[in-house]
């Protein structure tokens, strides 16, 4: 099984290990790269090939989740990469307009480490078994 490419997004260094750190305990074959904003992130999916996944949050500066997730889907070179987000935002109208957006999920940030992690192990399972291949 090839390595799942991750592109994550998230402005927050603590959650971008915590995310590492979950990769790790679960062995999931994976390759990270980490951006601190939207805008970081265009970047980097300009200058790499291709992901299998991107995981961002919803509120970051500069270029926050949603204009992330707009700007990506309006371009054809990147607009069918499967984007999560995972945020602490509980509002109903941005899980609306994110998965109007084109987004193929929207996972809770809890705050303890044990929801966090299974929380995303529930992400990272369902995109290992089903993207590669």
């Amino acid at each position: 099984m090839k390595p799942l490419s991750i592109l994550l997004v998230d402005d927050d260094e603590l959650q971008r290990i915590k995310f590492k750190k979950v990769c790790k305990e679960i062995k999931l074959k994976s390759i990270i790269f980490e951006a601190d904003n939207g805008e970081n992130a265009l970047k980097i999916l300009n200058s790499e090939n291709t992901f299998d996944l991107i995981v961002s949050d919803l509120n970051m500066p500069k270029m926050n989740g949603i204009q992330f997730l707009s700007e990506l889907k309006s371009n054809i070179k990147f607009k069918n990469i499967p984007f999560i987000i995972m945020s602490t935002s509980k509002r109903a109208k941005d899980f609306k307009q994110i998965l109007k957006l084109g987004a193929f999920g929207f996972y809770g940030k809890p705050t303890s480490y044990k929801d966090y992690a299974k929380n995303l192990i529930t992400v990272l399972e369902t995109w290992r078994n089903t993207i590669v291949t």
